[in-house]
């Protein structure tokens, strides 16, 4: 199998820090960069179909884009540990809470951060006030969040699951802009902290993030 890939977007990096908590270690990853359109060359729309990244190639040449569709099909290959759900009770709690972090955290902190990112005007029009108004949003998520993590030590289970790499990699998306957590969500903060020091969470992170100009 082969991983087309990103360093910088966070879809890709979801699939990256799931494969490293499954300890999948058997697939080819292949980096793009979409600064020069490599995700828009004939042969990658030819297998993808649109210019998506991440795109997981799968061994009989099939391909699919969307980072949890890969994530369904790797944890249907490597089932343990489950990070979608043992029972069908928790499989549901973790579905709504993946669903919430999608929409409301990691929709508008992506919104907000290809509007109001210096680099980010090479690859569309950038309008600043879509940007704020995003950012607003996926604050307004946090604070959901962290009224769910003051019960629980992980959003969705008693253990780390894909509702939680999602949300993680959707709120450390926002440091491309130093996107300030507010000091008065500490549970948020509190399960931050555990997410950043798990080692899946370097899978795949580049050394460096791009400028963003004077702090």
């Amino acid at each position: 199998m082969k991983l087309y890939d990103t360093p910088l977007a966070p879809n890709p990096r979801r699939v990256r820090w799931f494969m490293a908590e499954k300890g999948i270690d058997d697939v080819e990853i292949v980096t793009l960069n979409l600064f020069e359109n490599q995700h828009k060359t004939p042969d990658y729309l030819a297998k993808a179909g649109l210019p998506n990244v991440p795109m997981l190639e799968m061994e009989n040449g099939d391909c699919i884009t969307e980072s949890v569709a890969i994530c369904r099909y790797l944890e249907a290959k490597y089932p343990e540990p489950s990070l979608f759900g043992r029972t069908p009770e928790e499989t549901a709690t973790i579905e709504m809470w993946l669903r919430r972090a999608e929409m409301m955290l990691a929709t508008p902190m992506m919104m907000g951060v290809r509007h109001t990112h210096p680099a980010m005007g090479a690859l569309e029009a950038q309008v600043p006030a879509i940007g704020e108004h995003n950012l607003a949003g996926a604050t307004r998520a946090l604070k959901v969040l962290d009224r769910r993590l003051a019960d629980s030590e992980w959003i969705a289970a008693d253990r780390l699951t894909i509702a939680d790499i999602i949300a993680f990699v959707s709120l450390d998306f926002g440091r491309m802009i130093k996107f300030r957590l507010p000091e008065e969500l500490v549970h948020v903060a509190r399960w931050a902290d555990a997410m950043r020091v798990r080692p899946a969470a370097q899978a795949g992170m580049p050394q460096k993030a791009p400028a963003t100009g004077p702090a």
